[in-house]
This record gives C-alpha cells, structure tokens and sequence, in this order.
C-alpha cells in the first residue's frame, strides 16, 4: 500500500474513534441524568412516605400500601391529593381508613353506573 492510502486509512480510523469517543461519552452522560433523576423520585417518595406516616392512621398507610402494590400509579395520585386536601385544610390529620376509603371511592371510575344496552 502506498503511504497516501495509509494516511487516508489512518484519517478514517481517527474520525472513527473520533465518533466512538462522543458516542460513548453521550450515552454516559445520559445515564448520569438518569440516575440523577431516579434519586430524586426516591427523595421525593421518602419525603411523601414521612409526611403519610404523619397524615394517616396505620389502617390507612396499609390499605394505600396495599392500593401501591396493584397499582403505583394510583396510589402516588391518591397520596398527592392527600397532600393537597391537608394544606387546604379540608381534614384533620390522622386520616382514618375510613375517610380513606371514601377518598378512593371519589378517585375510582364507578363500574356501578355503566349501563349495556342489548340491541
């Protein structure tokens, strides 16, 4: 091979590893913001748990546990409007299972008043 083809592969190679590197260091930064983020919601879930073991009864921090193992979403969204009705003032803290319930069964979708017309 003469040397120009050798400087031209040479060339290739650099820009190749060139792009590798970027790559490479893109993907780590991603992975960096992502774990930032994770420890963030980890932060902010202990921080909500802490203020639950505060607004509610031991019944009712075991029926939103039991609510978070089938469905996480939910319980999050239920948690979050707990937070909300105690800095509005609408309940004074314990919240007993009770007024739990109630507060579920405002947030559910009621199969109750579905209606099947047969035609």
């Amino acid at each position: 091979m003469s040397t120009s083809q050798d400087d031209e592969l040479n060339m290739i190679r650099e820009q190749r590893r060139a792009a590798l590197q970027q790559q490479f260091e893109a993907q780590a930064s991603q992975q960096a913001d992502a774990e930032v983020k994770a420890q963030q919601a980890q932060v902010e879930a202990a921080q909500i748990d802490g203020v639950m073991r505060t607004l509610l009864t031991n019944d009712a921090r075991a029926r939103i546990a039991t609510v978070a193992l089938a469905t996480p979403a939910r319980a999050a969204s239920i948690k979050q409007s707990i937070l909300q009705l105690h800095q509005q003032g609408k309940f004074t803290a314990p919240m007993s299972d009770e007024q739990l319930k109630q507060l579920l069964a405002s947030h559910s979708k009621s199969r109750r008043s579905a209606s099947i017309r047969r035609i």
